[in-house]
């Protein structure tokens, strides 16, 4: 976003344009709706700016700000130089924008931008529609022609390529916020201006590496294989012969045993238990034939 340089109305240096935090974002969107909309009842109250950012229609999102954040965001937009606090015929503080002179941009610019603090990215058509209740836009053509001149200072983010329902959004976001924004619709952001193109050779050096990968791959693949083949081989090798008299293989030796442990004594019993019984089986066998 581009500072906006030189004096206000009052001859007073203009503070430079910064990025604005949500609840700052939704307390200037309504300070520049309800002075378009309303205008008898502007400036605005404390209370009336939270009703006004608290409103559930014309927002998006809907937000529950309360006294505390909203003067919050009030002092902090004074400071800026966006916002400015008033006192009428009785004690009471009112605050007004001074968004004109902040941001050095016309009536019907600033109903684009209050409509885009208030409700976020959104269409081309939308965003017509929408500001066109502050402030008369005829057609997208006019749009355009505003919507071009903020874009080229900054104040409006281009979020999608020239075509029907291009999206856009306002330049006052900070920068992991309008990252955030382009995440959410699936949009990259465009590459800084004077980045160099990605070489060729790199590419080439690239897919020289993917294939190699998939050379060791088709490699790790193929020894899996004969690993999986020795394997088969050799349960090949252990297997008993068909049609053969069934040979039992000899026991493994036991492992070391402690005299006296009653597990390992009933354990002596199975393997004798086992032993006699595939004798009986195999004389069984032998007598069937």
């Amino acid at each position: 976003m581009e500072a906006v340089d030189g004096t206000n109305a009052g001859g007073s240096p203009r503070k430079p344009v910064r990025p604005l935090d949500a609840a700052e974002r939704r307390v200037l969107g309504v300070l520049i709706e309800k002075g378009k909309t309303t205008p008898d009842q502007y400036p605005l109250s404390l209370n009336a700016v939270v009703v006004g950012c608290n409103q559930k229609s014309n927002r998006d999102p809907v937000m529950e700000i309360d006294e505390e954040a909203a003067a919050r965001a009030l002092t902090s937009l004074r400071e800026c130089g966006a916002v400015a606090e008033v006192y009428g015929n009785g004690r009471l503080a009112r605050y007004r924008h001074l968004a004109y002179e902040w941001l050095g941009v016309a009536k019907e610019e600033l109903a684009v931008l209050g409509e885009l603090l208030l409700r976020g990215e959104q269409t081309e058509g939308d965003l017509r529609g929408r500001a066109s209740r502050m402030d008369p836009i005829p057609d997208l053509t006019a749009l355009r022609t505003h919507l071009d001149r903020l874009a080229d200072r900054g104040l409006v983010v281009w979020l999608s390529p020239p075509g029907r329902g291009r999206m856009l959004t306002h330049g006052l976001l900070p920068p992991e916020k309008l990252e955030k924004v382009r995440a959410q619709l699936g949009l990259a952001a465009p590459p800084p201006a004077g980045a160099a193109p990605r070489d060729i050779d790199d590419e080439a050096d690239a897919d020289d590496d993917a294939d190699a990968g998939d050379a060791d791959d088709a490699d790790d693949d193929a020894d899996a294989g004969d690993g999986a083949s020795d394997g088969a081989d050799d349960r090949a090798a252990t297997a008993p012969p068909q049609g053969g008299a069934s040979r039992q293989p000899p026991a493994p030796d036991p492992p070391p045993r402690t005299p006296g442990d009653p597990l390992l004594e009933r354990l002596r019993a199975l393997e004798t238990e086992v032993a006699g019984l595939a004798e009986r089986l195999a004389r069984l066998e032998q007598t069937a034939r």
